[in-house]
């Protein structure tokens, strides 16, 4: 009995495809500024037009597919499936919008998500009303929250303002659903994911690395990034994006 049930149990681990036992692993890139640093703020936070370029040009030459969170479920069908992020609205991700246009061919189809921060909209150097409906309408960018006012949610008490204040007016001027937010300084905890359940689909961190399927409780709420930094080297950036 016991040699029998050796028996089968080698025959169903020998029979598992090794795709089957490899874990999907999905970079998700975050960025802030793309622009030249200007000595304002942090110089790491920022990424050039010419190296953001160079990134999404290698993106394109190695395969990837650049998806947004609208597209959640073709990670699984699509080749080399990749996230693009830029955190806080600022007026300078035009350029990563006129790059996207640039590169797109009838074989690369670029695609990122802008959060933004909802009372943050229209002041100087963020990216205005009418700049939002146009990268909404097209095709390349899809605007998501990065909450009202960008504080640390594991210490804020007025969560509904933040995260279901903040979806509706950005759901207004773009007139497109707000499925995804970024938590402020990527802070969260139980509290605020059982918040940010009730409007969105997806809530992302700051914490490193690619995402992989584990099946833990509400893991699309705590889903990891990457950052690509003004430091970051196109031979940093391919370790960083090549995951399988």
């Amino acid at each position: 009995m016991k040699k029998m049930l050796v028996l089968f149990l080698s025959i169903i681990i020998l029979g598992i495809p090794k795709s089957v036992s490899a874990q999907q692993k999905v970079p998700i890139l975050i960025y802030h500024s793309i622009d030249e640093f200007n000595g304002i703020g942090s110089k790491e936070l920022y990424v050039t037009p010419e190296n953001f370029e160079k990134q999404m040009t290698y993106l394109r030459d190695h395969g990837y597919t650049l998806l947004t969170f609208e597209r959640w479920q073709d990670i699984k069908k699509v080749p080399k499936p990749i996230f693009i992020t830029l955190d806080d609205g600022y007026k300078n991700n035009l350029n990563a919008y006129s790059i996207f246009q640039k590169l797109t061919s009838e074989n690369f189809r670029p695609a990122g998500t802008f959060f933004v921060i909802s009372d943050f909209i229209g002041r100087a150097n963020r990216l205005t009303k009418s700049d939002l409906k146009i990268l909404a309408n097209s095709g390349f960018i899809s605007i998501q929250s990065h909450t009202a006012t960008h504080p640390d949610l594991t210490k804020e008490e007025n969560l509904k303002y933040e995260l279901k204040e903040s979806k509706e007016k950005i759901q207004q001027i773009t007139g497109k659903p707000v499925i995804a937010l970024a938590y402020p300084y990527g802070n969260t905890n139980e509290h605020v994911v059982a918040e940010t359940k009730k409007y969105y689909l997806y809530g992302l961190t700051t914490t490193p690395g690619p995402f992989s399927m584990t099946g833990f409780r509400n893991e699309l709420y705590y889903l990891p990034r990457i950052y690509i930094k003004y430091s970051t080297t196109l031979d940093d950036f391919e370790k960083e994006v090549k995951v399988n």
